[in-house]
């Protein structure tokens, strides 16, 4: 087989690769939001998947579960630095504007060698891209760890047709000067390399448009493309004797109460504690819900080596137990927090949930919604943040919320779980339409359809 046609890039790959004690390669289909929409049309595709391997795991091409896998090898200490000192403790919290600017960032000599590394594994990635593409292919590049790569791409194969996508928000203009001003025309016209840049809203893209007006002087190709749940997939596990023995033992737990879910990584943008908070406020002003309705929280622990991380996790904790003590009664727990990370139960609890509480303070798109909406089979009704690239789509038939009002969000939440069938039906009905009007196919076709030869590098000086 020839030189692949079609290249995609990104930090975490398709496979979960490990060495057996007899020194064999042990690779498993891997976890996560892009495996899950990209992964059906790329496995069997003949497209090569490349992204990072640490020093622990096999550096060598695999091919398993119908993916082709060229891992990127990095150090330990390298990794780190481009990891999680850049990628995640300072660009996730930019374009995410959860920065405590009375605190963080601290931009110092350490932080400089941290982008040094960082400049240097996209540069690693760049020329594993560079060996692997086919002449004239396409490379589509995930996420917000791998900006640098465009422009080092571009110097290296013109040829190519490439394309970005960003699946966290992008930061506006003000938010962007938290960086020093080299490392922010660094990193934007790393992105400017590429032939186009998508975004899952209209509201990032036009963030990035006017950082790259206000740093660069110009605008490069942008293009909006949502990303698409697997309607075929989700139903697939929906139907495995697993995901059955799971939605039975919640019937069991819940009765006949309502349901209130919500599944989420344990991360600072998904608002995990005011949800909460706003649960017990709304027991507080509607005593009506005592004993009537359990809050089901399928959440997962997330970058537990950010010291932000497991704070967060232990606020969240200590949270729920504080509501439980207060509110608990014989045979009836209001909050049961499951951080198992096992998929099968959080298909089960969307598939049996009257109410799904996605408030993120901030999101690229949720796709947690979208699943929500084409699982469920009660015509659950959505409480959703319009701070999340989702409601370009869905606001239509969600319920809004202002993630940041507590008291708010207890109304909205009351008023959820009192809506009368008819309502709930409509709502459901249009929820599902929205969520399946997109397929994965058509996410990639997309992205194939911007990519394009990048445009010439501007002249320096």
């Amino acid at each position: 087989m020839g030189p692949p046609d079609l290249v995609v890039v990104s930090n975490r790959g398709p496979l979960s690769l490990s060495t057996g004690a007899d020194g064999q390669q042990i690779a498993t289909r891997g976890g996560g939001g892009l495996v899950s929409s990209l992964g059906p049309v790329v496995a069997g595709s003949g497209a090569t998947w490349v992204a990072a391997a640490g020093p622990d795991t096999p550096h060598e091409v695999v091919e398993a579960e119908g993916f082709r896998v060229r891992p990127v090898p990095l150090d330990g200490e390298r990794f780190r630095q481009y990891y999680d000192v850049v990628a995640n403790a300072t660009l996730w919290f930019l374009h995410h504007d959860l920065f405590d600017l009375a605190r963080r960032p601290h931009l110092d000599r350490r932080w400089r060698r941290a982008w040094d590394a960082f400049r240097e594994v996209n540069d690693a990635f760049a020329e594993v891209i560079a060996a692997e593409a086919g002449p004239d292919a396409t490379v589509i590049v995930h996420d917000y760890h791998l900006p640098l790569v465009g422009r080092a791409l571009a110097r290296q194969r013109p040829d190519l047709r490439t394309a970005h996508f960003n699946h966290t928000p992008f930061c506006d203009p003000d938010a962007l000067a938290v960086l020093p001003e080299d490392v922010a025309a660094e990193l934007l016209d790393g992105l400017a390399g590429f032939g186009a840049c998508g975004f899952h809203s209209t509201r990032w893209s036009a963030n990035f448009e006017a950082c790259c007006s206000a740093v660069l002087g110009r605008t490069p190709a942008t293009f909006v493309s949502p990303a698409a749940v697997d309607g075929e997939e989700l139903a697939r596990v929906a139907a495995t004797p697993e995901c059955e023995a799971d939605l039975a033992e919640l019937d069991a737990l819940v009765g006949d109460r309502h349901l209130l879910v919500r599944v989420d990584r344990i991360e600072l943008s998904k608002n995990l504690v005011r949800g909460f908070l706003a649960f017990d406020e709304m027991l507080h002003e509607h005593a009506q819900w005592r004993e009537r309705v359990v809050f089901g929280a399928f959440v997962y622990p997330s970058r537990e080596t950010l010291p932000d991380y497991l704070a967060y996790r232990s606020e969240v904790e200590a949270v729920v137990a504080r509501v439980n003590r207060t509110w608990a009664t014989p045979g009836w727990t209001p909050i049961v927090l499951d951080s198992s990370d096992r998929f099968t139960r959080s298909v089960a609890a969307l598939r049996r949930s009257d109410v799904l509480l996605v408030n993120p303070v901030r999101d690229g798109l949720n796709l947690v919604a979208k699943e929500g909406a084409v699982l469920n089979e009660r015509d659950g009704t959505l409480v959703l943040s319009p701070q999340a690239g989702v409601w370009d789509e869905l606001s239509g038939a969600a319920l809004s919320v202002n993630p940041f009002d507590v008291a708010g969000t207890a109304e909205v939440l009351n008023r959820a779980l009192a809506m009368d069938r008819a309502e709930r039906a409509v709502r459901a009905k249009a929820l599902r339409t929205a969520s399946e009007a997109r397929t994965p196919a058509a996410w990639l076709d997309d992205h194939r359809a911007h990519a394009r030869p990048a445009p010439p590098e501007p002249p320096t000086g």
